[in-house]
């Protein structure tokens, strides 16, 4: 659907379902993408969520898929967008442990950019990442995201409250480093 150098963005596939909560459920990737109560979620809750998916809301959610392989390896989208202020909210994941620490999620973001500048035509970014994930602000950083702001100890996790931090990318930002 939409190519980088090392994924594609593409449609979920009933397929990818049980690969979906094999990855969610993993605890490492439920510390880094959830604020809540790390609960397990249920093969209905992800057949729920993969049903609900279309084209036609305000939610875009692409899964992750390698060019080299064609493996799923995680998904990507748009959380929240705001037309009157042209403001969409991302979030990523890698799930596939194997893939992490090689730019996949960094081609992932910048794919899921260009969908929104050149696509959409929307004119900033938005994104949340905890401190402690310090390899998810460098791909950012990567991206061209800058850091806004932070949400001091706004997040619980493991016995210890992390910064929330804002990260944004401005669409003049994105054309003036193509």
């Amino acid at each position: 659907m939409y190519t980088g150098q090392k994924v594609k963005l593409r449609e979920y596939r009933e397929t990818d379902i049980a690969q979906v909560l094999t990855y969610i459920n993993d605890p490492e990737i439920k510390t880094l993408l959830h604020n809540g109560v790390p609960y397990p979620m249920t093969m209905k809750d992800e057949m729920t969520w993969f049903e609900n998916q279309s084209a036609m809301k305000e939610k875009y959610n692409f899964a992750i898929e390698s060019l080299e392989d064609q493996r799923y390896l995680g998904g990507c989208g748009i959380n929240a967008l705001d037309w009157k202020n042209s403001v969409a909210t991302v979030g990523i994941f890698i799930g596939d442990k194997n893939y992490w620490g090689k730019g996949y999620g960094t081609d992932a973001m910048k794919v899921l950019i260009a969908f929104i500048f050149d696509q959409m035509n929307l004119n900033k970014i938005a994104l949340h990442v905890y401190s402690f994930n310090e390899r998810a602000i460098k791909s950012y950083e990567k991206c061209g995201f800058v850091v806004e702001g932070r949400l001091r100890k706004e997040v619980y996790k493991n016995g210890s409250y992390f910064d929330d931090v804002v990260m944004g990318l401005l669409k003049e930002e994105y054309i003036n480093q193509k």
